[in-house]
């Protein structure tokens, strides 16, 4: 579980955060939804100990981030995998060899363990066939589940998605959100999702929580936001192309071989 208690961040005259606390239950699949700007990437930076709040505490599994020395802090960042919005993968190395990065530097499995971790996260993921290949010789959402094939090498206990879609097509959203709930169920993790696109918000979360000019103004249920009185969330939600509690403009969950 990770607790987040009344922390706030600031960069030099800059408040991105003020008194903002969440917790994120095991095993559940939350968005955290805001405007550009508003401060998600922040807060989900707090959750792996990437940034240290100006005031407040991060606690991962009881383990306050903001006291761990650094090998302890090392320890518990084994049990995050970050897919970044870019994939930020490595342009010189093969599919292969991307995935078998961190198994080669963070685990003591032999190759041909790690050969076998790497076709199994490929599996994962629908991408058997691409060891050999180049990241430039794949597609926007192929880099992108490459990248995730990467994130769940080392068998992560909380996954952190931001902004999984971003720059994609509807259709290959489709398949990065239909993964999303896969892998949540396949590997039993808890999932994060870094967001301002209301169809994944609608195909993946169980929970959501809406910041709003450094503040966290709603938490709930994804349900819930058709009855919210929040006036901001009612107004971030109405942007979207996709109306809350319509089931004809709810995204389709058909699988994708973008």
């Amino acid at each position: 579980m990770i607790e987040v208690k009344n922390i706030s961040k600031s960069f030099g005259t800059l408040q991105v955060l003020e008194d903002v606390s969440l917790d994120v239950y095991d095993g559940e699949k939350l968005a955290i939804i805001g405007r550009s700007g508003s401060g998600k990437s922040v807060l989900m930076k707090h959750f792996v100990g990437l940034l240290k709040p100006d005031s407040g505490h991060v606690y991962v599994d009881d383990h306050d981030l903001c006291c761990a020395p650094y090998e302890e802090l090392r320890q518990l960042r084994r049990r995050f995998g970050v897919l970044f919005q870019g994939g930020a993968l490595f342009d010189s190395m093969s599919t292969f060899d991307n995935i078998a990065f961190p198994l080669r530097y963070f685990s003591s499995l032999t190759e041909d363990e790690v050969e076998n971790r790497v076709q199994e996260c490929l599996d994962l993921v629908r991408l058997s066939d691409v060891g050999g290949k180049n990241p430039s010789e794949l597609s926007g959402g192929m880099r992108k589940r490459v990248g995730l094939a990467r994130t769940i090498a080392l068998e992560p206990q909380y996954i952190l998605y931001d902004e999984p879609t971003s720059g994609l097509d509807p259709e290959t959203s489709n398949t990065i959100n239909n993964l999303i709930n896969h892998l949540a169920e396949e590997l039993n993790v808890t999932s994060v999702v870094i967001t301002h696109d209301m169809h994944s918000v609608l195909e993946v979360a169980d929970r959501v929580a809406f910041l709003f000019g450094k503040n966290l103004e709603w938490v709930g249920p994804v349900e819930g936001m058709h009855d919210c009185a929040n006036p901001h969330l009612n107004s971030f939600v109405k942007a979207s192309e996709y109306k809350i509690g319509d089931p004809s403009t709810q995204p389709s969950l058909s699988e994708s071989s973008a």
